[in-house]
């Protein structure tokens, strides 16, 4: 029999993958064990997909053998208040006699004293249980905590360890990856040195010179629920008309990107931890609006010498880059892999920034000359938007990339490496390094104007180059193919016309024949040139925009996070007018939203400074490079032409 599911409330879809529920609608499942708070089934509509566990009650057939309750496996074990499905309370002659039946064949004594519970007590919850029982910030004991192999990044990167770059060697060994910080409403807060302290335990008493605790705890946080800081604030006590009794709702997808980055945490005040003056991450006004903070020291960093190493006496193959950056003027040698572990720190780490993504894997053909050559250059460009960025180019572990030898200091590199897996400034603790200019007051509607208006410039820039890139590609792969083949092809046609004339013996005859022959040549070789051309302009114009396809593909995630703050504060808005929240606390929602909308328009601001920059220096290239051609095809044409002049 397939197993069923009946849903107990409404629950919409919002991510890929989920499917939507009607309260009572009832659902096939796939398989009834639960994927990290999350079951696979299919709806009455023929929707396939995940929704949340505590949103469906399993239908199951009355097992005669069991008292009510007692299955430590069936919903009224997992969901208190939540009878199993299809179950009803035997009255109490049969409940006895079901306990005779049951008790007697195992030798049990028979309690006289046992009562059924009564069916009002099998009563199922009115308020839905958050979907985030199983995720991150969630209070129940099946909170779901990123595995070492899987991180939960707010760019939803996943880092692959396939086959490209051999992921098992000597500097990963023993490696710890970052977990996301656990429910933030736990009361106990790790500090910068390993040790913990209680929320409530007095802020910077201990703190070294140059650390300072920050905290975005209020009595928004603490005070609706009882000073329980492990009451969910989906359940707050009845409302009785005091104005703190309101509080700003959870969003219940916890796949979403605003819960995931601890954005949702950071703006309902519930992060808190010690910030080094070297984390702060500041955002100034410019002539433009807000922007980083420009990097006091800039560098660059140059990629050469790809070169082909093996490891385990030739078993194992790689390709090592040297990277010599500007300000140390120390080259360290560095695998692919070894960029994909900094991008998956960076991404994780940074939220609203938009970290470059790296050159595509190539699982076959890895060390071909062509395949180096093209890789080489993508890191190039990555590098390059890596050492401009001002927040990204100061970074600790971007620095410690750049400057630690895991050749000739293996120790420095793996305490440098685990040090950056255990960040604690990611999350909501991550919003927390954010300065941004105190005196400054953001309108909320002109920032959601600009977000809107960045997005529609977004999907048309993506859609543009989406286009560019075909056009580009198909291009390209005409010169090397079609026009070198058609150019030949008039070249030997050429060249047959003057064998022809060599039947003719007049010696007054042989200028022309021999004119006519280099004629063929000449167009033998504009049509090498037109299969080598695409490398030196087209290709180029190519690399570029899949660099800015990645970035592209990271705003949506970007603009998640703001939108979803500037949600909260309309909430809190709205319950100000209704007389159910102080305004005090919606102010404190407001000043939070606004610092991460400073942080996503200083990033707005970067991305098109250096779009403007990259974009005119490729331009520029690709029509130089398109002159130098034309002027090649030029002067074969022209040297072809005056071997005439002597006939």
């Amino acid at each position: 029999m397939a197993l069923r599911a009946r849903a107990l409330y409404d629950f919409r879809s919002e991510n890929p993958g989920e499917i939507s529920l009607r309260e009572h609608e009832v659902l096939s499942l796939c398989s009834e064990q639960d994927i990290e708070g999350w079951l696979e089934g299919v709806n009455s509509r023929g929707d396939r997909g995940l929704f949340p566990a505590s949103y469906v009650q399993v239908i199951r057939a009355p097992d005669p053998l069991s008292a009510p309750g007692g299955d430590s496996h069936g919903p009224a074990a997992r969901y208190a208040n939540v009878p199993p499905g299809g179950f009803e309370p035997l009255p109490p002659a049969a409940a006895a006699a079901a306990a005779a039946s049951s008790a007697a064949p195992l030798g049990l004594p028979l309690a006289s004293s046992f009562k059924p519970l009564p069916s009002d007590h099998f009563q199922p919850v009115q308020q839905p249980p958050p979907a985030a029982a199983g995720y991150p910030y969630g209070a129940g004991s099946g909170a779901l905590q990123p595995s070492p192999a899987q991180p939960l990044y707010g760019g939803g990167y996943q880092p692959s360890h396939g086959s490209d770059d051999d992921w098992d060697d000597e500097w990963d060994d023993s490696s710890t990856v970052a977990d996301e910080p656990g429910a933030l409403g736990s009361g106990s807060y790790p500090d910068y040195d390993g040790s913990s302290s209680g929320g409530g335990g007095g802020g910077g008493g201990g703190c070294a010179p140059g650390r300072y605790r920050l905290s975005t705890r209020s009595d928004l946080s603490l005070g609706s629920r009882g000073g329980s800081a492990h009451a969910h604030p989906q359940h707050p006590p009845p409302a009785s008309g005091a104005k703190s009794s309101a509080t700003v709702s959870r969003n219940l997808n916890r796949f979403s990107t605003f819960v995931k980055s601890g954005g949702e945490a950071f703006v309902l005040g519930e992060a808190s931890g010690f910030v080094k003056d070297g984390d702060k991450l500041c955002v100034v006004l410019g002539p433009y609006g807000p922007e980083w903070q420009e990097n006091p020291y800039p560098f660059q960093c140059t990629i050469d010498d790809p070169t082909k190493q093996t490891k385990f006496k030739g078993m194992k193959s790689y390709i090592s880059y040297k990277l010599v950056p500007t300000h140390t003027q120390v080259p360290v040698h560095r695998r692919y892999k070894h960029f994909d572990w900094l991008y998956a720190r960076l991404a994780e780490k940074f939220p609203v920034i938009s970290v470059p993504h790296l050159p595509e894997k190539q699982a076959t053909g890895r060390f071909e000359e062509d395949f180096i050559s093209k890789r080489r250059k993508g890191l190039i460009w990555w590098m390059n938007h890596m050492a401009s960025h001002p927040v990204l180019a100061q970074c600790d572990v971007f620095q410690h990339f750049l400057t630690c030898s895991s050749s000739t200091d293996e120790k420095a590199w793996k305490q440098g490496k685990r040090k950056a897996e255990k960040d604690e400034m990611v999350g909501a603790n991550f919003f927390l390094t954010l300065s941004t200019p105190s005196a400054a007051a953001l309108d909320l509607q002109e920032v959601e104007s600009k977000i809107d208006g960045f997005k529609s410039f977004t999907k048309k820039m993506d859609d543009s180059a989406l286009q560019l890139n075909h056009t580009a590609n198909e291009f390209a792969r005409k010169q090397v193919t079609g026009f070198k083949k058609e150019y030949q092809k008039v070249g030997q046609s050429f060249r047959g016309l003057s064998q022809a004339f060599e039947l003719d013996q007049q010696a007054f005859s042989v200028g022309l024949n021999q004119a006519i022959a280099f004629t063929g040549d000449a167009y033998d070789a504009i049509g090498e040139l037109f299969a080598e051309q695409p490398r030196q302009d087209l290709d180029p114009v190519m690399d570029l925009l899949a660099l800015y396809q990645g970035h592209l593909a990271n705003f949506p995630d970007i603009i998640h996070v703001q939108k979803g703050a500037l949600t909260k504060v309309k909430e809190s808005k709205r319950h100000v007018e209704e007389g159910k929240m102080e305004v005090q606390k919606a102010d404190g929602i407001q000043d939070r939203c606004n610092t991460i909308s400073f942080a996503t328009l200083a990033e707005i601001h970067h991305f098109h400074q250096i779009r403007v920059r990259d974009f005119k220096s490729q331009m520029q290239h690709f029509l130089q490079q398109q002159i130098i051609f034309f002027q090649k095809v030029t002067q074969k044409l022209e040297e072809a032409l005056h071997k005439y002049d002597s006939v």
